[in-house]
């Protein structure tokens, strides 16, 4: 029997598609091996994915058993995230390889309930993974966390994150009373968050997810200025008025030359507790206007579901409550999505952005 072609083979692994990604394996096949019909494929995927590794290798052994004279097929998929652009030039955080900020346009629509179990969706597939809580009047990822106690130092003044639920977190909520009101101007505010993030001795993480405050005003600004952000993700909900402030988050973004990974539809239906029902209540097909509308993909659609507010209220959001349950699966597609979209960019020493000034 004549033996399978190894470019044949090559040629139409790198054209599967990796459904997290939404595009080609492409180089993400890094070799194949053909010997007495024997097939051994080497994967290296730039993003976590604990939860779709067996099903992506399920598609690969498919792909190739279709070839004649090919009678097995051996797999070696790994992951190995890459430390991606930033805007403006700027250097990676010591102790991270990628910042991705979530926001919202406005407030109300659960962008830290999105943001708290992202984290610990990406931690379930197997990153590292730190959340900066960037809401300097109103943080909400002490509780969220069920951070408890203060941060230590290090001889030389470095605040050392908390930990909880496996992923590092920091937030000024943690630094100060919390019924201690934050009656600080701008200015004082971006400086404290430009405090929290130099002066926190990360520990080697993968991804460091920061936590905006709504809107698009001094903090946010600042973010994109002075802290070196990979890529963000914007969360909305169905109806239009979410809508319109999405249109300007998206605008900031792109302005300060910030890559907008996609959308996240959050309350997208409602799920009854007691019978099951799902319906959406706030519309439907929200959030899939304004990707089309601005050319980002959808990352995925979150129910308005009472376990979700509930878990996070005590201290323990759904992905870590309950790991294996449908919401929480949800997250992790949607992680998967999210940084399988930043490996498509390009690494940090090969793009060199123009430094973007921004004023009154």
């Amino acid at each position: 029997m004549t033996e399978p072609n190894r470019d044949d083979l090559l040629d139409a692994l790198r054209a599967l598609d990796d459904p997290d990604a939404g595009a080609p394996l492409a180089d993400a096949v890094r070799g194949v091996a053909v010997r007495d019909g024997k097939v051994a494929v080497d994967v290296r995927l730039g993003y976590p994915a604990r939860g779709s590794a067996a099903r992506l290798e399920q598609r690969i052994r498919a792909c190739l058993g279709a070839f004649d004279a090919v009678d097995a097929v051996s797999v070696d998929l790994e992951t190995k995230i890459a430390t991606h652009a930033v805007q403006g030039g700027l250097k990676p955080l010591d102790g991270v390889r990628n910042v991705i900020a979530v926001a919202s346009g406005k407030g109300g629509v659960g962008k830290s309930t999105v943001a708290a179990n992202l984290a610990l969706a990406l931690a379930a597939e197997g990153a590292r993974v730190g959340v900066l809580d960037a809401d300097i009047y109103g943080p909400s990822q002490p509780r969220m966390l069920g951070l408890s106690g203060k941060p230590g130092t290090t001889e030389n003044r470095r605040i050392l994150p908390l930990e909880a639920h496996g992923i590092q977190a920091m937030s000024i909520g943690v630094l100060v009373a919390v019924d201690q009101a934050m009656i600080w101007r701008g200015p004082m505010a971006t400086q404290a968050l430009q405090q929290m993030v130099s002066e926190t001795l990360w520990d080697d993480l993968d991804y460091l997810i920061i936590d905006l405050p709504p809107g698009t005003g001094d903090v946010q600004l600042t973010l994109a200025q002075r802290i070196p952000v990979a890529g963000s993700v914007v969360v909305t909900t169905p109806q239009d008025v979410a809508l319109d402030d999405v249109r300007r988050a998206v605008a900031m973004f792109r302005k300060v030359k910030v890559p907008v990974l996609g959308v996240i539809e959050n309350m997208s239906t409602h799920v009854c507790s007691s019978c099951g029902h799902e319906e959406a209540v706030f519309g439907h097909g929200g959030g899939a206007r304004i990707a089309d509308e601005t050319g980002l993909p959808l990352l995925g659609q979150l129910p308005l579901e009472a376990s979700l507010g509930r878990s996070t209220d005590q201290g323990a959001p759904l992905v870590a409550a309950e790991p294996d349950g449908p919401v929480a699966m949800r997250f992790r597609e949607i992680a998967r999505r999210t940084t399988a979209r930043l490996a498509r960019q390009a690494a940090s020493t090969s793009i060199r952005m123009p430094k973007i000034t921004i004023s009154d």
